[in-house]
């Protein structure tokens, strides 16, 4: 398979409805400002939040563009929890509306709420919700209400809290680990997976100067990182993996042109490539990566960065060539 995008009209109103903007500000060195998640609920096994894990009870708004909603589709499906939380998936190109719920390639209507659009989601929760609309969204179908958008600790809460219905022996957040996987995704968030939005929107050369530096320390570090151990933390898959995974899954295809990402390309690295081939041939992430919805969510999208919205056909990436990683395994 091949990192080609075989684009497909969404039936998106761009003259009825307008362009989708953001509703965020320019730090005052003109770098992105990442706008406020509001809904930070929590599901926990006890019920101690008011939000037990029960199964069927709670289902997932996602865009299978969003890299940030991408995590929560990957843990999921690592803990085997598709029977126990459900999911339903929003067009993946928007309009002045924002997230929309149509009928498409790998997306349909609503079928819990039969909502059209995210933000009536929003509507339910708070009356007269005029924040940023995003996924993934954690709704409750017993209070049909929003639990959480705070996209960090749905994944945790996945993890953590679903242990009497996941897969058994799946760990992806061990408790002697924690500290050391809070602070590298720490460092992958801010330089990284928020990294490469510092890029793409930055309002004044210095800021884009300034991140791009960043974004590329960090990947020259975690290409080093990669080169004694299969997963960033040794042989078992964690947290960590997931929330880089996204990152690099879009770099080649999206991030390196769309953001100005390109000092270099993620294929050009000697250990992060083969490590992203070694995730995507594993179908918790490449079965949960669609790149026809990534590209064309963002190309569609950012009408400042790419005004005509066309597409592009590339790059050609071998997502499937041997990887060799298991050779690192101790």
């Amino acid at each position: 398979m091949t990192g080609t995008s075989a684009a497909v009209a969404s039936p998106v109103d761009f003259a009825r409805y307008g362009e989708y903007t953001v509703k965020t500000r320019a730090a005052p060195d003109g770098g992105f400002v990442r706008p406020v998640y509001p809904f930070t609920g929590r599901v926990t096994a006890d019920g101690s939040s008011g939000y037990p894990a029960e199964p069927g009870r709670y289902h997932l708004y996602v865009s299978l563009a969003c890299p940030w909603a991408h995590r929560s589709v990957i843990v999921r499906r690592l803990m085997g929890l598709e029977d126990v939380v459900s999911l339903s998936v929003v067009d993946p190109v928007r309009d002045g509306r924002g997230w929309a719920f149509r009928e498409g390639p790998g997306y349909a209507p609503d079928p819990v709420n039969g909502f059209t659009l995210i933000r009536q989601a929003y509507d339910a929760t708070e009356p007269g919700y005029d924040g940023h609309i995003s996924v993934p969204v954690v709704w409750d179908r017993r209070t049909s209400r929003i639990v959480s958008n705070n996209f960090p600790d749905i994944t945790i809460d996945l993890e953590t809290q679903f242990g009497q219905w996941a897969t058994p022996g799946v760990d992806l957040y061990p408790l002697a680990l924690r500290p050391e996987i809070d602070a590298l995704n720490e460092r992958v968030y801010t330089d990284v997976n928020n990294g490469v939005y510092q890029c793409g929107f930055a309002a004044t050369q210095a800021a884009y100067d300034a991140a791009v530096a960043r974004l590329f320390t960090a990947l020259d570090d975690l290409d080093r990182r990669l080169a004694t151990r299969r997963y960033l933390f040794g042989d078992a898959l964690t947290e960590a993996d997931v929330r880089l995974w996204v990152t690099l899954a879009r770099f080649d295809p999206v991030y390196v042109t769309h953001f100005k990402a390109n000092l270099r390309r993620l294929a050009d690295y000697p250990n992060l490539w083969p490590y992203a081939r070694d995730l995507y041939q594993q179908p918790a992430f490449g079965g949960t990566t669609d790149f026809d919805h990534i590209k064309r969510h963002y190309f569609g999208t950012h009408p400042r960065l790419n005004p005509s919205r066309i597409v592009p056909a590339g790059p050609l990436l071998d997502w499937q060539e041997p990887h060799h990683r298991e050779r690192l395994a101790a």
